[in-house]
């Protein structure tokens, strides 16, 4: 039996590793697998957990056939083919009575000695003027010592008002409760994997306490019966160093913020954590594998340039741009579910994981998908996210998807309909948009004569001048190159180019000839395993014949 996986994206750098782990798996990566999922923050309205949670309904409106089974349910050897279910927590700092680390220690009905005391105590811990008083709606802003103590009890807080019921417990205390009882009722074959950086304050204060507030958690909700053991359940987290900047607060903006994180100290943040995790016996005892993952200073990009006005805190504004570093991220959720249990299970405290990647003469990173994955797997994880790239420059502008006013699948079906290919012209129009508009938050689309990037060309960028899976051709940037670019020729090895077949002057319609020859042919019909309703079938038929296109298998 497959063990049960849970996955748990904290903070705003967690959401962007989630959203690379969301388009994994829509590649196919994640086959027979339904993976629960918790974004967890103390910012209800960050721009990065809006847009990840976003996507994930997208792709389970993409799996979705009808009404009757909203997200579908687990495939294999297919695009979108593991079930995603999402649950939302996060610390409600909304109020006066709880904006501020000040506000949280004036507890009601105590005396004037124990306020004394409280305050006392604070004072020893937390700068009075600055940790104590700065709003904690937008994180932890690297007070790592501060967010620890808060997010633990944030979690048990939560599990107190769930035990109670009623109209006193909140929506997402009850989202968090169903997700911890679900870890409990398959804690003899749990894997929880954690997404979070450890430069910042909300990942790195919160991976060394989420295995025991879940721990204690489950204690309050289960009235102390069937307590999780922490031997049993697999948990696996990342650590992921700083691979950004952005400029330097204002003294303005200091002295209305409190408190501003600052960039030029994520290194050191970075080493103060890992030591940290590295002494803490609660931390070696509990994790099984921590992936360390780290990105040159030189190529750090900038998420301030271009810019104007005070430094993000969070909100709805922070909306960072997303990195090949966090695509590694959700390839180290890929190994940590895939390892054997009993390799696991085997190791007694946690084993730090890395992995090295090529470089050129000139410093330049060359990443392949066993960079990702390992030589193993590494040719399966180009075929499934290459066979994605390809179907979305099939949509996007082979057949104009990308343009505000066209569905590009819609446009697809009525050219394989007078190919003589009809088997999915009873595909609605809904379910065909719904593919284009995740394959745009995937590619790219086109707005107002710009075009906006998506997920895999943010990536790319992110890389520089090294070279990223595929050919830089299959980046093109323009409108008009986008137009004309071949789906067929996106890996710089010619070997995994389509074949070429029929007549034209246009080796692109010679490849695409290819394609509809292909999706033709029996070879490329989905099985059981794959499909079992019409939208699924045709997905299941359209990675069929691109990677059957594609050479990997042969």
């Amino acid at each position: 039996m497959n063990d049960k996986l849970f996955l748990i994206a904290i903070g705003g750098t967690g959401m962007r590793c989630l959203e690379a782990f969301v388009h994994l798996c829509a590649a196919g990566l994640f086959d027979n697998h339904t993976i629960e999922i918790l974004t967890l923050d103390t910012d209800q309205n960050n721009g990065n957990k809006d847009r990840v949670e976003r996507l994930i309904e997208l792709y389970n409106k993409v799996k979705t056939n009808d009404n009757s089974k909203i997200g579908g349910e687990q495939r294999s050897n297919t695009f979108f083919s593991a079930k995603l279910n999402l649950y939302r927590f996060f610390t409600d700092y909304s109020t006066p009575n709880r904006q501020t680390l000040n506000a949280l220690a004036a507890t009601r009905n105590l005396n004037d000695e124990q306020r004394r005391d409280n305050q006392d105590l604070s004072d020893l811990l937390f700068d009075r003027e600055t940790v104590q008083q700065f709003k904690l709606d937008h994180g932890y802003r690297a007070q790592t010592h501060l967010g620890s103590m808060l997010m633990y009890h944030g979690i048990i807080e939560a599990a107190l008002n769930a035990k109670k019921g009623g109209d006193f417990v909140k929506p997402q205390e009850k989202e968090l409760a169903e997700y911890l009882q679900l870890i409990n009722k398959h804690s003899g074959n749990a894997r929880v994997f954690v997404f979070g950086s450890v430069f910042g304050g909300t990942g790195a204060s919160s991976i060394p306490v989420i295995p025991i507030a879940i721990s204690e958690a489950l204690k309050i909700l289960t009235g102390g019966n069937n307590v999780l053991n922490l031997k049993k359940v697999l948990f696996g987290s990342t650590l992921l160093t700083d691979y950004f900047t952005f400029k330097n607060p204002t003294s303005a903006q200091l002295a209305e913020d409190k408190v501003v994180a600052d960039s030029n100290n994520f290194a050191l943040n970075s080493q103060a954590a890992l030591s940290f995790y590295n002494d803490d016996p609660t931390v070696r005892k509990t994790y099984k594998k921590m992936y360390h993952i780290g990105w040159p200073g030189s190529l750090k990009l900038n998420y301030s340039e271009g810019q104007a006005g005070n430094v993000v805190t969070g909100g709805y504004d922070q909306r960072n741009a997303c990195h090949v570093a966090e695509l590694m991220c959700a390839a180290a959720a890929y190994d940590f579910f895939n390892a054997p249990r009993k390799e696991l299970e085997d190791i007694g405290e946690a084993e730090y994981d890395f992995r090295t990647v090529l470089i050129d003469d000139n410093g330049n990173m060359q990443l392949s998908g066993s960079s990702f994955v390992g030589t193993q797997k590494g040719e399966i994880f180009e075929n499934k996210l290459g066979a994605f790239l390809s179907l979305a420059h099939i949509i996007l502008s082979k057949f104009g998807g990308a343009h505000e006013e066209v569905c590009g699948t819609v446009a697809l079906l009525d050219y394989l309909d007078k190919a003589g290919f009809r088997e999915y012209n009873d595909l609605t129009d809904t379910q065909c948009a719904e593919i284009d508009e995740y394959l745009k938050e995937f590619g790219y689309k086109f707005f107002k004569g710009d075009v906006i990037f998506g997920w895999i060309y943010q990536v790319f960028r992110s890389v520089g001048a090294g070279k990223f899976i595929f050919s830089p051709d299959a980046f093109i940037t323009d409108i008009a190159g986008l137009h004309d670019i071949d789906p067929g020729t996106i890996f710089a090895d010619g070997i995994h180019h389509w074949d070429k077949s029929g007549f034209s002057m246009n080796s692109a319609d010679r490849r695409f000839n290819t394609f509809v020859n292909i999706i033709k042919k029996e070879d490329s019909l989905p099985d059981e395993a794959q499909a079992q309703n019409l939208k699924e079938e045709f997905l299941a038929q359209l990675y069929n014949t691109i990677t059957i296109a594609q050479h990997f298998n042969e």
